[in-house]
Order: C-alpha cells, then structure tokens, then sequence
C-alpha cells in the first residue's frame, strides 16, 4: 500500500492510513470535544471477524530475524496483540503508556475501515507494573468521523495524522492531554511544499524529523529534519547518510537524542535499522531486525518495540506487535 499527502505517507506493505484520504468536507471546525465514557464504546475483539485466525510464532511463515547481540529473540508483545491488526506502535519517553494503531479486518476495503466503530489509535496504560487492557483514543466529538494515526506523544502533547469532518483530504493536527483525557484537538499543519510525512520531535520541539517523498531525495522516501527559528519551520535537509535509493522512513529518535532508528526496505520487506550520532554526526545505519519488521519504538529500558506483518503468498493476514527485550 502507500499513501501521499501533504500529511503522512505509507509504503505497500503497511496497513495504516488510506481511509484517511475520504474527501470529508463538512463546514465544521476543531474544537473542545464532548467526553467519551470507554465503556460505552464497543471492544476491538468486537469488530474481529468470527474467521480470523490469530497467527502465532508457530504459524507464522516469516518471522522476525534479528541482527544485533544487543537484544534477545523478538516475541509478540501479548498485552496488546489480537487477531486484528496492532501496527505504528509508539511509547513516550515521559509517560507510561503504550500507543498502537488498530485495525480489526485488513480484508476491509480502506475506504470503509473509518465505519467500524473501532479503527484508529489505542492506548495502553501500565499499572503497578502490569499493561491494562487497552482503550480507544477519541479525539473526535461523539457521532462524528475521524480518522487518526501517525501518533507521537511527548508531555501532554499528543501529535497525529488526521482526516475528518470539517476538512478535505488529511491534515496534521495536535491535541492537550487535560482532565484525564485526549481534547481540544486542532489541525496544526507543516507547510503543505514540505510534504511532512510520520514524525518525530526532538524533545526540546525545535527539530522535527520525518519522511517524505519530497523532491531532492535519494530514494522512494527519505528521513528529513527541520529545524524551527523564530517560531517558523525552515527549509527541510535530507539526513543523506541514513537514505538509499530504497524507502527509507518512519524515524524513532532516543531520548537523549544520540540514536535514530527507521524502516527501510531490505531484501524485499521492511527492516529497522539504527544510526548512531557521534560528534554530533549521523553514522552509517546497522541493521537490526528484518522480515516485515518495521515503525521501531524504545521504552525507557531500552527495549525494542516494533510492528510485524503476517503474510502468505503475498497476502497480508494481520499484524502485531512484537518486542526484543534489552539483554
């Protein structure tokens, strides 16, 4: 699959995001959300189709092959994982949450995915040392549409692709973590010529880096950075020595900010990769996980998050949510 926009942008193999190119065009506007109780809102085993099979390790035709000494044997991440779809996994450095994408059924035609209640972003809490059962993200006021992903989430800033009522074609936009809940969304969109694609701030919110097919680049997609200067957004700069002429995207940046980990396309599948910063300089990107393995995300442990797709004869049938725990 793929996706372009002035927004995000996916390659084929991903899941995620082309509902969000319905051409919603009400005259409305972002504003303060009414409050969703979670309980009333239907379970994402709910919408799981009676015929969908669970894949496992044992079942799956394609698994994960590490590359690095620095972390055991990837798993399935099994508090979150379903026989839906969990991808974009993503965990802030500051709070105790697990944020995914979900999707029920990947058979369903994209365009129709936006109906069923339960497509979009998910959360995970951690509580006295265990993941609680995950909960729906709403960020739109109850009856109305949405579509939302792309998530990154840093203090009680939350930042995500979006296409819904009130705007035609997809946006970026922000939402405040206030009262114990995601509101007061709005759309916050880069300038449209920088073509922002999924993202990652720098902590200090003054560089931002991100992957797009933007004119200048190296390969399909490439990871760029930009920095802000009185309060604007300059000309973005290709980050040249972590790009191929594959697709190379989906950037995860350490706290610390000295490592940068993406997707990029090897041996036909996406694999993650990281590149070290020393002396303040980008290095040559090592590969660490491969075979359909892509949108890496580190916990303050240092563990290693990333999304799985299950496949057969060039069908996807799901996907999870695996992890490789820091030796």
């Amino acid at each position: 699959m793929s996706k372009t926009s002035a927004g995000c942008q996916r390659t084929k193999e991903h899941i995620f995001f082309f509902f969000l190119f319905l051409a919603i065009s009400l005259l409305v506007s972002g504003c303060a959300e009414q409050a969703v109780n979670p309980a009333e809102l239907p379970s994402r085993e709910s919408r799981i189709p009676a015929d969908a099979v669970k894949m496992t390790p044992d079942t799956d035709l394609n698994l994960p092959v590490l590359h690095s000494d620095e972390f055991e044997k990837p798993v399935p991440f099994a508090p979150v994982n379903t026989a839906g779809a969990e991808d974009s996994p993503f965990m802030p450095a500051d709070r105790d949450e697990f944020y995914f994408f979900f999707t029920p059924d990947v058979r369903v035609p994209v365009e129709k995915q936006i109906l069923d209640g339960v497509t979009g972003i998910w959360v995970s809490k951690k509580q006295d040392g265990t993941w609680q059962e995950p909960e729906r993200v709403m960020l739109q006021k109850p009856g109305k549409l949405a579509g939302d992903g792309c998530e990154f989430v840093a203090g009680n800033t939350m930042w995500f692709c979006t296409a819904r009522e009130g705007y035609t074609g997809m946006h970026w936009a922000r939402a405040e973590y206030k009262d114990g809940r995601w509101q007061n969304w709005k759309v916050d969109d880069f300038p449209p010529e920088y073509q922002v694609g999924e993202l990652h701030f720098t902590r200090d919110w003054n560089e931002v880096y991100f992957h797009s097919k933007r004119a200048g680049g190296r390969g399909q997609e490439d990871i760029w950075v930009m920095q802000k200067k009185d309060g604007k957004w300059q000309e973005p700069k290709n980050v040249e020595v972590v790009n191929t002429e594959s697709s190379d995207g989906w950037p995860y940046l350490t706290p610390d900010g000295n490592e940068l980990w993406f997707n990029r396309f090897y041996k036909g599948t996406p694999a993650v990769f990281r590149s070290k910063k020393i002396d303040g300089e980008w290095q040559a990107p090592e590969l660490i996980v491969e075979m359909f393995a892509g949108e890496p995300t580190l916990d303050n442990e240092g563990n290693l998050y990333f999304v799985h797709h299950y496949y057969d004869n060039g069908v996807m049938l799901e996907a999870d949510i695996y992890v490789a725990y820091r030796k």
